[in-house]
């Protein structure tokens, strides 16, 4: 773990889940037997296990998706055993995880979308939520992003960072996981508008407090102190307005509610990946595949051009 870590492979919040797990779903269960002892059977029982008593608590089982999760912890680090001649074989290689029923994507209707600006409008939460809305950016990238890398009169913003959460380091700004994830966005009007009355009301609200004009390094959304917000906090505070609002979505939803958006305008997969941060078109046809059904013509150009690419 700590090799991965210090090797760039994963990041703190990753090897910090990677840490629970082992703690809680392998050790538990399989730390008694030796390496070199491991069989496919053992690997059955731990999954059968996992089923009905592998919570942390015990007080019951793992969905099928935690359980792959732990499986694929271990096959790694069974891969790195047998590289270095630990053990002969990676028995997890050889025992499928529980398979995982996909869950279905959460989106808002076109008529939620359309009713949302008018129900969260006079909420603290209102600019946040119509930037991810009409952006797609993720949670992280909204919520670690600067005033110095948005520009209201091009109407551009610079996605280069992105906050985390972790347990020993709390809160901190690093980069995007990936190059792709580095990118410039286009704003569209109701974005312009609403991060123009944002910077005004965020501006008035210092100079009420007694905290002076924002500094050079000011992040859009804060405390009005100016402290980055809790990314744990502030999705709870979208859950608690969700349920206000009859909406049962996560925060991330919004970030499919907009690929969702430019799919059924029939946006280029290539500018959807790239408005999106991901690593090629065909990732995001991986993930909004099934969107693309109700037109089958989409479909056919977005492998096309997937392919391309």
């Amino acid at each position: 773990m700590a090799y991965w870590l210090a090797a760039g492979i994963i990041s703190v919040k990753t090897a910090e889940r990677y840490e629970e797990l082992v703690e809680y779903q392998v050790v538990p269960f399989l730390g008694p037997i030796a390496l070199q002892k491991l069989k496919t059977t053992d690997i059955e029982a731990w999954h059968a296990a996992l089923r009905t008593k592998g919570r942390q608590d015990g007080t019951g089982g793992l969905s099928s998706r935690t359980i792959g999760h732990a499986h694929k912890l271990l096959g790694k680090a069974l891969r790195e055993g047998v590289r270095h001649g630990l053990v002969l074989k990676n028995v997890a290689s050889e025992e499928r995880p529980p398979k995982v029923n996909a869950k279905k994507m959460e989106i808002l209707s076109p008529e939620q979308v359309r009713e949302l600006p008018t129900k969260l409008a006079g909420r603290p939460i209102y600019a946040p939520v119509m930037v991810a809305l009409f952006t797609g950016l993720r949670r992280g990238e909204l919520l670690a992003l600067p005033w110095s890398n948005v520009d209201l009169d091009r109407k551009i913003l610079s996605v280069q960072e992105a906050l985390e959460e972790t347990v020993e380091h709390g809160i901190r700004r690093k980069a995007t996981k990936t190059k792709s994830g580095q990118r410039e966005i286009a704003l569209p009007d109701i974005v312009v508008e609403t991060l123009r009355e944002h910077r005004r009301q965020q501006l008035e609200l210092r100079l009420a407090l007694g905290l002076g004009k924002l500094p050079a390094d000011a992040l859009v959304f804060s405390t009005p102190e100016g402290r980055p917000l809790t990314p744990n906090t502030f999705s709870s505070t979208w859950a608690r307005t969700a349920t206000e609002l009859g909406l049962s979505v996560s925060f991330h939803a919004l970030r499919h509610t907009h690929a969702s958006q430019l799919i059924d305008a029939g946006v280029p997969i290539t500018e959807i990946a790239h408005r999106l941060g991901h690593s090629s078109p065909a990732v995001t046809l991986n993930v909004y595949a099934h969107l693309f059904r109700k037109d089958d013509s989409k479909a056919a150009a977005a492998i096309n051009a997937a392919l391309k690419g």
